[in-house]
């Protein structure tokens, strides 16, 4: 195994903590780790970099299961159609329920709240690849995926595929695990490097690409107007959105 050594700099300072769940409205969050040593080592993660990547996995509501990551992407939802309440209480507002929204693979805590809208639709790999999907152009308001992107074989493919099936006046809204203080790199030609369960190494589950403080460019690289960074906890919870204008 090749590793790619740690690097111990500057700790990134931390925004505000989260203390309510942003799905459900719950005070109730508990904390867990998720990485492993090898992980940690095949990604090269610093101290810092492992407990901030720990937290956007394992920080969780025990009312809904929504984890950190969930959280920010269900804040980024809310933000784009200018929302602000839960995402549950989001979810039952008479103009959402009326959004044709596209649910890549399941977007961690959101699909039980996404699956609550009669325009729903819900695609997973392999029956859908999101480098060459079954849907017209323009057919959703909405499209959702969270850490998938970075077990895609040509991410902005698959991005320009989500720009296609987006309405003008439509938003693409993910989650990838970024780690904020390096650029994005494949993982080609490096030894295959896993998320997901540390005894899990099912092919789809390999990273093909890592990515860093520049994951935005992929936006704009696929065809979006305007790229939008949600922080809804510095560094842990990021999401992105892709606008389209036209």
């Amino acid at each position: 195994m090749i590793a790619t050594p740690r690097r111990e700099g500057r700790p990134v300072t931390p925004s505000k903590p989260i203390e309510t769940c942003i799905c459900c409205g719950s005070e109730d969050l508990v904390a867990k780790k998720v990485l492993w040593p090898t992980l940690v080592q095949e990604w090269g993660l610093s101290n810092d970099e492992t407990q901030y990547v720990d937290r956007q996995q394992g920080l969780h509501c025990r009312r809904c299961g929504s984890n950190l990551r969930s959280m920010a992407l269900a804040l980024a939802i809310c933000r784009c159609y200018g929302h602000r309440g839960t995402f549950a209480q989001f979810i039952k507002r008479f103009k959402t329920r009326r959004l044709r929204v596209l649910e890549l693979n399941e977007a961690g805590g959101l699909t039980q709240f996404l699956s609550m809208l009669p325009r729903h639709c819900l695609a997973k790999y392999p029956e859908v690849d999101m480098r060459h999907m079954p849907y017209r152009d323009r057919s959703y308001d909405l499209v959702v995926h969270s850490d998938t992107l970075e077990h895609v074989p040509q991410p902005v493919t698959a991005l320009a595929e989500c720009y296609r099936v987006v309405a003008p006046g439509g938003y693409c809204v993910f989650t990838v695990p970024v780690i904020v203080d390096r650029m994005t790199r494949s993982r080609e030609g490096l030894p295959p490097s896993y998320h997901g369960d540390s005894s899990e190494r099912s092919a789809d589950l390999v990273v093909q690409t890592e990515y860093g403080c520049d994951a935005w460019k992929h936006l704009i690289l696929a065809g979006f107007q305007e790229c939008r960074l949600v922080a809804a906890e510095f560094p842990s919870a990021l999401a992105f959105v892709g606008a389209r204008w036209e």
